[in-house]
């Protein structure tokens, strides 16, 4: 009987010794590392930091470091006063691309290295992760590509590939990309746009859309909307929706998001549409969408397979053409 009850005493202790050690290898494995930084959640991607990711060390360190510093102050070393080559317009790659690319719902990068390489209509061709930096040089920076091989280019796409590290592939996380604004009934007004931009962006942009140069000379602290520095016909922000849902969530700079937007949609839609009627660099954009029917609806230069002109692709009103498009694949559904 004295035999059994240490027994018993025994097993108890060891046996909540058991459980201790079950809950603490499940609280581990629920509970993640302090050194590497979860950007998933429901509210969508957040961009990890250098200063808790582990993983990056050496060359690897160096080369994303020097990244986001080229990301941020591309001008500095690539633009027309620039330390490394001469090949941009001036402005910086995150004029576009808020906080280096970081900004949740500021164009940013977080999933780029999850869904490239990809098929893209613009080219008809399989694109990387390059080819896709290549295209901002020339088109939203006005300028040339840097080499594949280059110390730059290396370090650049080092970059956009840690900033969406953690995104799994082929997803698009909330707050990655650009959302348009609610469509309006109406064609956008460049003559209403340019009492927006007049209120609310000129103190910062200039009337003249020129910018105002930062105190180097050497990059702009408020890009150029218009004009020889600004982007060209080929640049993504010169399609209205995307123009015009950056602005939503981002302008005027640091009094709007997301959740609160300074303007409301049709403001948006206006100033979009008279900031992209202003001269600016042209681009020869006859090797785009060789699939004329894949043009997106905002695509401002024809032709066009779906019967409406020009002038309605590049200001609206979209609404007829987004339900002109789709009764169209209804058909080709029913007929398959």
């Amino acid at each position: 009987m004295k035999n059994f009850k240490q027994n018993w005493i025994l097993y108890l202790i060891l046996g909540g010794l058991l459980i201790v050690a079950i809950n603490k290898i499940i609280k581990s494995v629920n509970t993640p590392s302090k050194e590497i930084p979860i950007i998933i959640t429901n509210d969508g991607w957040t961009a990890p930091s250098l200063f808790t990711d582990h993983l990056l060390e050496g060359e690897e360190r160096s080369l994303v470091i020097y990244g986001e510093d080229l990301i941020a102050n591309t001008s500095k070393y690539l633009g027309p006063n620039g330390s490394v080559a001469h090949i941009t317009n001036g402005m910086n790659c995150q004029n576009c691309h808020l906080n280096a690319g970081k900004k949740k719902w500021g164009n940013n990068y977080g999933a780029v290295s999850s869904n490239y390489p990809k098929f893209r209509d613009r080219s008809g061709s399989i694109e990387t992760v390059y080819k896709r930096v290549s295209d901002c040089m020339e088109r939203s920076l006005n300028g040339s590509a840097l080499d594949s091989n280059n110390r730059e280019m290396k370090a650049m796409i080092a970059y956009i590939k840690w900033v969406g590290y953690e995104v799994p592939k082929d997803s698009t996380p909330k707050g990655t990309g650009i959302a348009p604004p609610t469509y309006i009934d109406r064609a956008a007004s460049p003559e209403k746009g340019l009492l927006v931009y007049t209120a609310k962006c000129q103190s910062c942009h200039g009337a003249n859309g020129e910018g105002v140069l930062a105190a180097d000379k050497k990059s702009y602290t408020y890009p150029p909307l218009w004009g020889a520095n600004s982007y060209n016909y080929g640049a993504g922000l010169f399609r209205l929706s995307r123009l015009a849902g950056y602005v939503r969530d981002n302008m005027p700079l640091n009094l709007s998001s997301h959740e609160s937007p300074a303007l409301t949609d049709e403001e948006c839609w206006d100033v979009a549409a008279f900031v992209n009627s202003r001269p600016r660099p042209t681009k020869d954009l006859s090797s785009d969408w060789p699939n004329v029917s894949k043009k997106p609806i905002d695509h401002p230069f024809g032709p066009y397979t779906d019967g409406f002109n020009e002038t309605q692709h590049k200001f609206g009103p979209f609404k007829p053409i987004i339900e002109a498009r789709k009764k169209k694949q209804d058909i080709k559904i029913k007929k398959i």
